[in-house]
């Protein structure tokens, strides 16, 4: 018997168990998998639970019941490479034959004194709860800076201004523009939407310290009642404690097998392994199909094909509120109307092919 150890139960992790499960070739395999949560989160979302237009019920997703799999909840502490095991937050230590990494990223704070300890964070579940209970604490009329002019920061932003329609919200970016990794005609149209409706950008910003309810904007101290910080992300701490090759964000260079050159029998999915697109679980899903496909034909001592099929990414959709979104569909810039109701689609094609 193989033993299959899957290490955190995000999008790329519950598609890899998924597909395993549906293959008719899964024979002699047991699979394992440690998530620290319960359920599967639907992260993409976590900006509508901070601002509170969401409840945490409508965003988690049982694993499946499956006596092939077993779900052990606890919170990994180590990764011990040379020996294939991992150790457990409760002194548990697992032996692995194949190990898929899937344990996410976390916030990076670039090294600005005070802004890990004094910001609140949309990266996980209990951080995102966190943070709306801190959100809905403030008083009417009071301010609340976000950092970071991103996707996460702009739907958190339109989401925040339809929850709390009293608060001044600042939105800090240190490009020109907001969301610059998009076409012109995207970042104006949302450029737009926020200043029509109340949103400070504050463009070319340079934060230099953060304090509890004081932002440092080129020194420049801002009152505030609440900092959301949404300025980078970077692989799981434990990943980039481990001594492989990676890149500056700290996630791991892979082969276009995804997995370690040095250690061939673990594979990286999601926004732990370097790849030459944005982290997304659009990207973390696509990938995973493809590490299920590549087990099966190592548990079964078939060649891996000699050129891996190119990753096809359909497009990227961002919300501004319920009602209005934008997005990159191949070349095609959507906005208004229309890309708000095609996010509302692919939550609701997710949950639904995910058993909910």
């Amino acid at each position: 018997m193989r033993n299959l150890l899957i290490l955190g139960g995000g999008y790329g992790g519950l598609r890899v168990i998924q597909r395993l499960l549906a293959s008719d070739m899964l024979r002699g395999v047991s699979i394992t998998l440690v998530e620290k949560e319960p359920y599967h989160s639907l992260k993409t979302e976590f900006y509508a639970l901070a601002a509170g237009t969401v409840a945490d019920t409508h965003l988690r997703l049982s694993f499946p019941n499956d006596v092939r799999l077993e779900l052990k909840f606890e919170t990994v502490t180590d990764i011990i490479l040379e020996e294939q095991k991992v150790a457990l937050s409760n002194g548990e230590q697992l032996h692995y034959d194949d190990l898929v990494i899937g344990l996410g990223c976390e916030d990076r704070y670039h090294g600005i004194p005070g802004a890990a300890e004094n910001t609140l964070s949309i990266q996980s579940m209990r951080r995102s709860r966190k943070t709306y209970h801190v959100l809905q604490s403030i008083k009417a009329n009071g301010t609340v800076a976000i950092v970071g002019g991103g996707l996460s920061g702009v739907e958190l932003a339109s989401e925040l201004r339809e929850s709390r329609p009293d608060l001044n919200i600042q939105l800090y970016d240190r490009g020109k523009n907001i969301l610059s990794m998009f076409p012109p005609k995207l970042y104006h149209y949302v450029t737009e939407w926020l200043v029509q409706n109340g949103v400070e950008i504050i463009n070319e910003a340079n934060i230099t310290k953060a304090e509890k309810t004081v932002l440092y904007n080129h020194d420049e101290p801002v009152p505030v009642d609440a900092i959301i910080w949404t300025a980078g992300i970077q692989a799981n701490r434990l990943v980039r404690e481990l001594n492989v090759e990676k890149d500056s964000m700290g996630r791991i260079m892979v082969t276009k097998y995804h997995n370690i050159p040095s250690h061939e029998n673990v594979f990286i999915v999601g926004d732990c392994a370097a790849l030459n697109h944005a982290p997304s679980a659009q990207l973390a899903e696509s990938q995973a199909e493809q590490i299920a496909m590549l087990l099966i034909k190592k548990w079964h001592d078939d060649p891996y094909p000699e050129e891996m099929p190119r990753i096809k990414l359909k497009g990227v959709l961002g919300s501004l509120g319920k009602k209005h979104g934008f997005g990159l569909m191949g070349e095609k810039a959507l906005t208004g109307r229309v890309p708000r109701v095609l996010k509302s689609g692919v939550l609701w094609m997710y949950k639904h092919h995910s058993g909910h």
